[in-house]
């Protein structure tokens, strides 16, 4: 190796993890430290109000702390992600954190809450208090103010300070610096238990574990946070008021994204990649009215329909097709919206095109009727779509035998085009509630307050030799969320058209092309 090419001993002698600063200049002077500490505005007086969600994230602390008493319960919010070298992706909290905070958006990353275990008393009382860990803003005076790109207040805005979050959540708040001395108190065989939420925030895991190491507690770890994992997602499985208004918000904001999809109809047929064009005219409406995008939407054009988590979303949409879009905005809130609508490119169903459709549509009226039925359990919702869907397909004669045999555990042949489940739970998570025991979700009976989708499909791929050819190539998914009440199921998304005749009426009205 040349000179030229032998690596100098200041760059040998400096650690990875501190190259990334070797593209800045700050300044370090104690006369600049100075200077840009003065000549600020005063920060205002006054606290912000209560957050309408904290009387119900109050409950919902309640109700998981009576499930653990005497147990020190460790909920993060989690950390910022590396998205590609130093930049990171949009901070998302932990659902359960969300969930049990009533904090939304992307605020607070690397947050804790910490729910420690009250003295058992007589009769009924708290089981635990709730303290909220996290990194308040800095001082103008602190090197931090200016020179922290992660939670610099010139970097990424004032952080809130811990009478501020307090003030908003109703939680008592504490620096995240006093949290590892917090966690192992009187943590111990025989005294108080750790339970931190797995798979949330590695370091926090790591100082859990230092603890439970220290006072000999590490055995039946994994199993003990599982265990709270499952209590946080099981208490999702029935969503409060404040929810289900978020849920309406959700819906109503998504139903303005599928009218602007329309109406970018025609400038998607003349892009090379109109899937995409359509994908980012949902995406603008996602963010103007709400936090994101739930889910990477998908936008199938033609055949891409049958491939049923096509994100890429990178092909042509052209005239005679039919476009398949599965789609929901996430309010600030973090409660998403999950629907799908099948829409013909050129606003008119063909007529294969609309004989799918419509046993699609039917599978999914089924559904609807049968979780309205008193006693209707989950698993029901899906039993009575693919009863409709192994009709149509014996009817078309597409079944090696009647839709009886088919419908029957040893024949399954339906399920050939439509492979994935008819529903699941909605709300923080567009599959809400997944760490739930099968009991508690596919087996469990309907209850009012429970969110979910019905969401049948038919996919026929345009390589499949089993469909007639004028079916290849068509991709149906109808798909809405669903409130149960106590008077049957209410459908939240019923604002945007089902039948083909509404579509194709809503379409034209979009357009300008009233019929």
């Amino acid at each position: 190796m040349s000179s030229a090419q032998t690596p100098s001993s200041t760059s040998a002698e400096q650690p990875l993890t501190e190259r990334g600063d070797n593209r800045s200049q700050r300044p370090s002077s104690a006369a600049f430290r100075e200077f840009i500490a003065a000549g600020w505005v005063p920060r205002p007086d006054g606290l912000p109000e209560r957050s309408p969600a904290a009387p119900y994230a109050a409950r919902r602390r309640t109700a998981v702390g009576e499930l653990f008493p005497g147990e020190r319960l460790v909920v993060p919010a989690g950390t910022l992600v590396t998205r590609s070298n130093d930049t990171d992706y949009r901070f998302r909290p932990h659902s359960a954190f969300a969930h049990l905070t009533g904090l939304g958006t992307d605020q607070h990353p690397d947050a804790v809450l910490v729910l420690h275990p009250l003295p058992a008393t007589e009769g009924a009382g708290a089981t635990h208090e709730a303290v909220l860990y996290f990194r308040p803003r800095a001082d103008r005076g602190s090197e931090e103010f200016y020179a922290d790109s992660r939670y610099g207040e010139l970097w990424v805005g004032a952080r809130p300070s811990l009478a501020e979050v307090e003030a908003v959540t109703g939680l008592r708040c504490e620096h995240i610096d006093s949290l590892p001395d917090a966690l192992g108190k009187d943590v111990g065989e025989g005294q108080v238990q750790l339970r931190v939420v797995p798979q949330s925030d590695a370091t926090v895991e790591d100082q859990v574990r230092t603890v439970r190491r220290q006072t000999g507690t590490l055995a039946g770890a994994a199993e003990t946070d599982a265990r709270l994992a499952e209590a946080l997602s099981e208490l999702r499985l029935r969503k409060d008021e404040h929810e289900v208004e978020q849920l309406r918000e959700a819906v109503a904001a998504t139903e303005l994204g599928f009218a602007d999809l329309v109406r970018s109809l025609p400038r998607a047929v003349r892009h090379r990649r109109g899937e995409r064009v359509l994908e980012g005219v949902f995406g603008a409406r996602a963010r103007e009215e709400g936090n994101a995008t739930g889910y990477d939407t998908i936008v199938a054009a033609g055949n891409h329909a049958n491939t049923l988590h096509w994100i890429t979303n990178d092909g042509p949409v052209r005239p005679g097709q039919l476009v398949l879009v599965d789609a929901g905005v996430e309010v600030g809130s973090l409660y998403t919206a999950d629907i799908t609508r099948t829409i013909p490119v050129d606003g008119e169903f063909t007529a294969p095109q609309r004989r799918v459709y419509e046993a699609v549509l039917d599978a999914a009226d089924a559904a609807f009727a049968r979780a309205g039925e008193p006693g209707a359990r989950f698993r029901d919702v899906h039993a009575a779509a693919m009863a409709v869907i192994a009709d149509r397909l014996a009817g078309w004669g597409l079944l090696p035998g009647t839709a009886e045999e088919s419908l029957s555990p040893d024949g399954q042949f339906h399920r050939r085009w439509m492979v994935h489940g008819t529903s699941h739970h909605l709300g923080l998570d567009v599959h809400d509630c997944a760490q739930a025991r099968r009991e508690m979700y596919l087996d469990a009976a309907l209850e009012p307050g429970m969110v979910f989708t019905i969401e049948p499909g038919l996919y026929f791929r345009e390589d499949d030799l089993a469909v007639p050819e004028e079916l290849r190539g068509i991709g149906v998914r109808v798909e809405d969320d669903v409130l149960v009440t106590a008077e049957g199921v209410e459908n939240l998304s019923a604002g945007l058209p089902r039948t083909p005749d509404e579509v194709e009426a809503w379409m034209a009205d979009l357009r300008g092309a009233r019929r």
